[in-house]
């Protein structure tokens, strides 16, 4: 169907105005301006039976609110045919009619007068001489009558003497121009007639004719006598229903309105009199032209009642909107309405409901005309496509230049987007979907690919209900798209690496469990640290790290197939899924070429950087069912790899379960131990070399099970450190420290000190004790020298913002610092006087095979002497003997500490320690 052949069309029946479409005008064969038509206009277009017909039909339908389906021949069409024309009074508003009119050939039209015959008035066509020219059906059947031969019969072979007399006089008039109220005729059978007369001339052969309207009023009668015996029940009615009643009697002016129709307008009853013109003053001036010729039309008998809708003017000066509807009960023998029953109803909130509906109508259609999609009417049997200038415009080509039909469209579309795009359209068209909707890429007239969002609706089918005709609309998603694709790309893919993150790992990782489980294959899971990571990053800065983790994710993607998935969870962490595996032995080949891999020296930043991996190992369904299981067994398993020695891969074991729940068991009743203080702090003597006197300490922490007995810290310490746990447990040996200072400061020696360990967690952590334990020294009085904090060398390689503030603030507040176990890491010496470090403690590694001649003694001798050439002491633990002790004071070692001279003791039994030994001197 070609749009030059369909038209569109409105009816506002209060201006007698039409509204034409361009394609209606085309049809019509107007110019596609000429958009407005008065009723007369219209019908000066059409043969006087279908212009008649349809005035009568249109009428009819805002009368009864119905559809209307016809045909109408045009004056001056090029070919054989007729209009068909469908109509329907528009929703929302029962005032307007609006339809669609589509060109049909001759061998599918019928004859126009088909319309006259199947309204359910009567229509009488005669001419000049009174002889009948047409007679509808309607009206034979009224008058009893039927058959071919009824033209050129006179008017009195169809009435009787009476109403045959009366309209000839009807006639007469309507001749000779003068005015002649409506007749009614009085057929058998109590029939009553209301008759009209209308003039017609035939354009083509000037012709004249006249056309007598009759309407049935029998049911009119009946009316006026039924509401004349239940007068008071309707009334009743009406009023508790709400509707205000008003009874008019015209002749009089007299007009009777209800106590209900007088509150409706704000007034009490006995504040408006029963006086003409009482409603027509208080309508508004716009509307009461249109309200008067609505209530005329139905005195005229042109509609069966008289319905209107205006404003009315309340007491407080408010306007409201009003639905009057009125029937004339009683007539004189004229014809002239006598009396009038109508009723008001307040629908003011229906009308500022239409109003909201038609505001939010406009607000849609000027959003959709600001997102500037693009509008297509497709023909399904074709493929070809009227479109709009968006739509080119969208692809990047003028309108003019763009035709659109499914090979042209076929021949943009992504060849990835083929299948979904024809199965939306095949579901929507078979009634598995509510709408057409899919998106594709369409390639635009400068290579690029555009993202179109099509929705569409079907609005034709054929008699067998065969779509034939869509209409739809596309819109550019391009941009919607990229941002999609960004923000899918941040919350699955690791930035550095390019690797799947954690939550895409997990989600590909559930995937291959359910499909091994369907298949019931056996699936690996590989976790991997990088050994040594930490140090070289430490060293060569993160830059350098990051281009290591980049090179090493590139490395892991070699050592797997493509259906395989490396992720980076983190840090220096990788895992790998390895799916459909047969056998271990594949798994332990892809786990020795990764070590192999990853042990090649790195060369990034100009330096040979080597690094390993340790490796952990977990199978399903062999050693956990699900995904969480999976990871945290095959982490389990890599730390049992590093523990084994690095650079090697380790398998899940029920035993490292069980370590892990040993663990997880004893962080639980490390918690129990803090607050039901099963911890104690005891102190190991620090001895001055040089004179043999106690000048020092170190607090120690100990932990006594009820049930396990003693535990070493070894074993709760790192626990403590990984749940966070190490900073009460500081606080604790730090205000225990604190309370026996102070007190063997005054019975020992007035410079006494206590040393205290200090672990990286604490030592790192943004919220330290630190200022407060400054302010509680001060507080009891004491200096910071009472306190010496002994720290890891570590630290001062990862010395940042927060490890550097901490240690000046030891040294404005006099505490003294110390690194533990000296020479076991990596020394960095120049950070020893930058961070103003006290005492080097050498560890007893070296102290325990000392030796004359040794290489340990020569490395003691070597520590002590740089420490002195800095201004830093030395203290040497694990001094077990004599003869260590003799060599450590021949080396000027500062101090000693160890169990020649005691073991850590408690608080109590230390105190009488040092009393006993200060009363040897």
């Amino acid at each position: 169907m070609q749009l030059s052949r369909v038209g569109l069309w409105r009816w506002y029946p209060n201006t007698r105005e039409m509204h034409w479409s361009a394609g209606m005008c085309a049809l019509a064969g107007l110019p596609h301006q000429t958009s407005r038509l008065s009723f007369n206009e219209v019908a000066s277009l059409l043969t006087s039976a279908s212009a008649l017909g349809w005035e009568q039909a249109l009428q009819q339908m805002l009368a009864q609110q119905t559809g209307l389906e016809c045909q109408l021949s045009l004056r001056s069409a090029q070919q054989p045919g007729c209009v068909r024309v469908v109509a329907e009074v528009l929703q929302g508003d029962a005032h307007v009619i609006e339809g669609s009119a589509e060109w049909l050939p001759d061998n599918q039209t019928s004859h126009p007068e088909q319309l006259l015959h199947a309204l359910p008035i009567g229509i009488l066509e005669v001419n000049a001489e009174g002889g009948v020219l047409f007679i509808n059906q309607t009206l034979q059947q009224w008058l009893g009558i039927s058959g071919a031969k009824l033209q050129d019969l006179p008017m009195s072979e169809l009435f009787d003497t009476v109403n045959a007399r009366l309209l000839d006089g009807l006639l007469d008039a309507a001749m000779t121009g003068s005015t002649q109220p409506n007749i009614t005729l009085q057929l058998q059978q109590r029939r009553e007639l209301a008759v009209g007369c209308q003039e017609s001339t035939t354009a083509l052969t000037g012709r004249r004719s006249w056309y007598l309207i009759m309407h049935d009023v029998t049911v009119y009668a009946e009316l006026t006598q039924q509401l004349r015996q239940s007068e008071e029940r309707w009334q009743l009615a009406l009023e508790s229903s709400g509707d205000g009643v008003w009874d008019w009697y015209p002749q009089t002016g007299i007009e009777i309105l209800s106590d209900r129709l007088k509150a409706i307008y704000g007034y009490e009853p006995n504040e408006i009199e029963d006086l003409s013109d009482e409603l027509d003053r208080r309508t508004h001036p716009d509307d009461l032209e249109q309200m008067q010729a609505d209530r005329q039309a139905h005195f005229d008998g042109l509609t069966p009642t008289y319905i209107n809708e205006h404003r009315v003017q309340c007491k407080d000066g408010r306007w409201k909107w009003i639905l009057t509807r009125g029937t004339v009960i009683e007539r004189d023998a004229q014809g002239d309405p006598v009396r009038v029953v109508g009723t008001h109803t307040d629908i003011s909130e229906r009308k500022q409901a239409e109003a909201d509906v038609r505001d939010s109508e406009e607000r849609l259609r000027m959003a959709l005309s600001a997102t500037h999609q693009g509008l297509y009417d497709l023909n399904v049997k074709t493929g070809t496509a009227i479109v709009n200038d968006d739509y080119a415009l969208m692809l990047g080509y003028p309108l003019e230049q763009f035709s659109e039909n499914r090979q042209n469209w076929l021949r943009r579309l992504h060849p990835e987007d083929l299948a979904p795009s024809e199965r939306a359209f095949r579901d929507y068209i078979n009634g598995k979907a509510q709408e057409y909707r899919a998106e594709f890429r369409q390639k635009h007239a400068n290579g690029s690919w555009v993202w179109i969002l099509s929705v569409g609706a079907l609005v034709e089918w054929d008699d067998q209900g065969n779509p034939l005709r869509m209409l739809g609309t596309v819109l550019d998603i391009t941009a919607r798209k990229q941002s999609e694709a960004i923000i899918w790309q941040q919350a699955n893919i690791d930035p550095l690496t390019g690797l799947p993150n954690r939550r895409m790992f997990y989600d590909r990782l559930e995937q291959n469990l359910r499909q091994s489980k369907r298949r019931n294959s056996l699936l690996a899971v590989l976790f991997i640290d990088l050994d040594f990571f930490k140090e070289v990053n430490d060293t060569l800065g993160h830059a350098t790290g990051d281009s290591l983790l980049v090179e090493a994710a590139k490395r892991l993607r070699l050592c797997v197939r493509e259906t395989d998935t490396v992720a980076r969870l983190g840090g220096d962490e990788f895992t790998v899924s390895l799916p459909d595996q047969s056998d271990t032995v594949q798994v332990e080949q892809i786990a020795r070429k990764i070590i192999e891999q990853l042990a090649s020296p790195f060369h990034v930043a100009g330096e040979e950087i080597y690094l390993s991996a340790s490796i952990g190992i977990t199978l399903y369904p062999r050693d956990a069912d699900n995904l969480a299981d999976l990871i945290k067994h095959a982490d389990q398993a890599m730390y049992a790899a590093k523990a084994a020695g690095r650079n090697r891969f380790s398998y899940f074991t029920p035993n490292l379960q069980t370590a892990a729940l040993a663990r997880l068991r004893l962080n639980n009743e490390l918690r129990s131990a803090i607050s039901d203080k099963q911890l104690q702090v005891y102190f190991q003597p620090i001895v001055e070399t040089e004179s043999g006197i106690i000048r020092k300490a170190e607090a120690l922490i100990r932990w006594y099970h009820p049930q396990k007995g003693w535990i070493s810290p070894l074993e709760f310490i790192p626990i403590a450190e990984s749940s966070g746990q190490i900073h009460a447990i500081g606080e604790l040996v730090f205000l225990e420290a604190v309370r026996w200072v102070s007190q063997w400061r005054k019975t020992i020696h007035p410079d006494f000190q206590i040393s205290i360990n200090q672990s990286p967690v604490e030592f790192q952590n943004e919220n330290s004790p630190y200022s407060s334990w400054i302010a509680y020294l001060e507080q009891q009085g004491l200096p910071g020298q009472a306190i010496n904090i002994e720290i890891t060398e570590g630290l001062l390689l990862d010395a940042d913002n927060k490890v550097a503030s901490h240690l000046i603030g030891f040294r404005d507040a006099g505490i003294q610092v110390a690194i533990d176990d000296f020479g076991t890491g990596y020394s960095a010496l120049s950070y020893l006087k930058k961070f103003d470090i006290d005492y080097l403690k050498i560890d007893q590694s070296f102290v325990r095979n000392l030796r004359d001649n040794s290489s340990d003694m020569a490395l003691c001798e070597a520590i002590i002497m740089m420490a002195h050439k800095l201004g830093l002491q030395v203290v040497a633990e694990g001094v077990e003997n004599a003869e260590q002790e003799q060599l450590l004071r021949s080396a000027k070692c500062d101090f000693v500490q160890g169990y020649l001279y005691s073991k850590p003791l408690s608080a109590s039994d230390f105190d009488h320690f040092l009393l006993q030994a200060a009363s040897k001197l």
